[in-house]
């Protein structure tokens, strides 16, 4: 039988379940019930989860209770993000609430979920090949990654690797991409036919809006991948492309500041991020044009 997808649901109907038993969301690997009575959060779930399934109520493991519900209105409407009850974050303007919801999925995911490795990257995937981008705020990470599943790549995830620790495997978990700012404009001019959810301004990353999954990306969610590229990038404005090999031991210490469980995981998470570094060639990479960094990334070797 065919799931129920979000575009399958009227707006009276997902606006009802919203508010009251929520919607099962299977946003693989995990599974969340959502509730929210804000327009903006279903608005968002419908522009960039329309082909997401939506489970019967009650009759599957949930792995994360969450919603967004309005706070306290003086001086200006606010929304606060709820998981099992608990509200571990300051309110956010009532215009953020999509986001929120977004960045709260993401911090149940990397805070409680260690049955996988998780590093704070973007990671793609083509020719069965991983290439993992770990990178702070600021560094073009997400520019980047949309542009390359837009020329291609299959989207593994714009927020983080899931690595497992036994297969040395990275497991996809492809979520709408995150963009900011400039990004938003220079993405949507690539590619007009792309879906974006409700634009948050003024947050503390700035202007953010999030665009959907290729379909291809979400019909292959359930195919893993082994690494081969860990590639550091940087955006500086019209600077050339650039892509020049580091050292292993530098990408280790590094990708190790950027996993968020690896100390909790202990020498079993260490030893998985080694093998990662072992078996994947190690990269910094500086663009300010999005068609050279393309160019650049079509032709990466595959290491033996």
């Amino acid at each position: 039988m065919t799931s129920q997808t979000i575009s399958g649901i009227s707006d009276d109907a997902l606006t009802h379940r919203l508010k009251t038993e929520g919607i099962v969301l299977e946003a693989f690997p995990f599974v969340f019930r959502i509730k929210s009575p804000l327009a903006i959060v279903r608005e968002g779930l419908q522009a960039v989860y329309a082909d997401y399934p939506v489970l019967p109520v009650d009759s599957t493991f949930v792995d994360f209770h969450v919603a967004v519900v309005s706070a306290r209105r003086v001086p200006r409407p606010l929304c606060v993000f709820e998981v099992d009850g608990a509200r571990p974050f300051t309110p956010l303007a009532a215009g953020e609430a999509f986001a929120f919801l977004e960045w709260g999925m993401n911090w149940c995911v990397t805070g409680y979920c260690h049955s996988f490795l998780t590093i704070h990257s973007a990671v793609l995937e083509r020719a069965g090949r991983v290439l993992i981008m770990p990178a702070p705020p600021g560094s073009g990470k997400s520019t980047l990654c949309a542009a390359l599943v837009l020329s291609g790549w299959r989207l593994l995830s714009d927020e983080m690797a899931l690595l497992d620790t036994r297969t040395g495997l990275v497991v996809p978990s492809p979520r709408p991409i995150s963009l900011k700012n400039k990004s938003i404009d220079i993405i949507r001019g690539r590619a007009p036919e792309a879906h974006f959810g409700p634009i948050a301004y003024d947050t503390m990353k700035g202007t953010v809006a999030h665009m959907r999954v290729p379909a291809d990306s979400l019909a292959r969610a359930r195919e893993a991948a082994l690494p081969a590229w860990v590639v550091f990038p940087q955006y500086k404005a019209e600077a050339d492309a650039s892509l020049a090999l580091r050292s292993k031991a530098t990408s280790l210490v590094q990708l190790a500041d950027n996993s968020f469980n690896q100390t909790v995981m202990g020498r079993a998470g260490f030893e998985a991020l080694a093998r990662l570094i072992d078996s994947s060639d190690c990269y910094d990479f500086t663009y300010g044009r999005l068609d050279e960094a393309i160019e650049v990334f079509s032709n990466l070797p595959i290491p033996r």
